[in-house]
């Protein structure tokens, strides 16, 4: 089964995901530019979450050596190493400068590319580094290797996936190990139902102490945009399962509770970019949920962008996410189950066919929490539990 999750959020002026350039993401789709946030933009805000945290098991860092050998001596930080080094993470070294003849200790610890692993795996790499004795470091590299592999449960990385590229030196070390994790959940970019209005914004820094120079003492430009978004996120849940499946743990309940904390993170969490100029933290104000066995988005429903003069683009964004459901369920079928919230009902999820109102749902909600605990609900469990944080932390 998959769960559809598809969201309607309209930010205030804002620049939460930049290019090289600084400016507001964009996109073509329709004919016209769009304002965008990218899927890794996305997914990375909902799992730094503190909504999320309690489920963020997994680390991933260039620096895993200085992690597994944190408080160790030097020469055992050289062997941690050499056993990155023969498990396929070379590590690589800055240019220092040329006054400089020490040692660059730091740059050491670092691997040319990021690692994807979990808590629990790095404790049990410590363990077997420490208790290795005289084990050569290939021979540490394939326990290191197995670990990677065995200790991969963990809800963050179940939803998100894992590809590892080792350096190809180390293919043995690594065969006959699964070494990836296959993602339970997809992410698209979102983009906005109207099209793109940049705006520059001009602005100067006073000197609390002027000088003879009455003038700014910084005077700068900034590019941001208002824009309501159209986001899409799909769940494989038997794939999630599959991925949190374990002697210590429950996967359909620990699935239940990522599941769940994922929603909430979705729909209240907003990335990082500029917030501390802008503050646009805007909840959505439609969040709409399907279980299905294919995946649909409903991007098309904006492929004619929003008319940006009318003066609700929020519920004319709902109005034509809503003909487009209907169209779709006409042609194709509708889900098995759908669920509508819009914070107290205030854009219902209808459309007009003559004189009456259709309803598109039986199943609508006033509050997010009530969304939340029915698609839990739905896979069995009780999220006033599962939110208490019982299911993880008891494995």
């Amino acid at each position: 089964m998959l769960i559809q999750i598809h969201m309607i959020k309209n930010h205030s002026l804002a620049n939460l995901n930049r290019d090289d350039l600084g400016a507001p993401k964009t996109c073509y789709f329709g004919g016209v530019l769009r304002s965008r946030i990218s899927s890794q933009c996305l997914k990375r805000s909902i799992r730094r979450s503190r909504l999320f945290a309690d489920l963020c098991h997994g680390v991933r860092t260039r620096q895993l050596a200085r992690l597994i050998t944190d408080g160790l001596d030097a020469k055992e930080r050289q062997r941690a190493e050499q056993v990155m080094k023969a498990a396929g993470f070379s590590p690589k070294r800055a240019k220092k400068p040329e006054d400089d003849d020490g040692t660059d200790t730091d740059a050491a610890d670092r691997s040319k590319a990021l690692v994807y692993t979990t808590q629990k795996a790095i404790e049990e790499m410590q363990r077997i580094f420490r208790e290795g004795g005289s084990k050569k470091p290939e021979d540490l590299a394939r326990d290191f290797a197995q670990i990677m592999t065995n200790y991969v449960a963990v809800p963050d990385m179940a939803l998100s996936g894992r590809m590892l590229e080792p350096d190809s030196p180390a293919k043995d070390v690594w065969k006959g190990l699964d070494k990836n994790v296959e993602a339970a959940l997809q992410v698209a970019h979102a983009f906005s139902t109207h099209e793109a209005r940049l705006e520059v914004d001009y602005f100067v820094a006073a000197d609390d102490i002027p000088g003879e120079d009455a003038g700014a003492g910084l005077v700068g430009e900034a590019m941001f945009a208002s824009a309501c978004f159209y986001k899409y996120f799909s769940i494989d849940v038997n794939q999630l399962k599959d991925n949190l499946r374990s002697s210590k743990i429950n996967a359909d309940e620990l699935a239940a509770q990522t599941i769940g904390a994922f929603l909430r993170s979705a729909a209240l969490t907003t990335p990082t970019g500029k917030q501390n100029s802008c503050a646009a933290h805007n909840p959505p104000d439609g969040v709409l949920i399907e279980y299905r066995d294919t995946p649909i988005s409903y991007a098309n429903a904006f492929a004619k962008p929003v008319d940006v003069s009318c003066r609700d683009i929020i519920g004319q964004s709902v109005a034509q996410l809503a003909t487009y459901v209907h169209d779709l369920d006409v042609g194709f079928g509708a889900p098995e189950t759908r669920l509508w919230f819009s914070p107290n009902l205030r854009y219902p999820l209808t459309v007009r066919e003559g004189q009456s109102e259709v309803q598109l749902t039986k199943d609508s909600f006033r509050s997010l929490d009530e969304l939340v605990g029915r698609l839990v609900a739905d896979m069995g469990f009780d999220w006033a539990h599962l939110s208490a944080g019982t299911s993880y932390g008891a494995a």
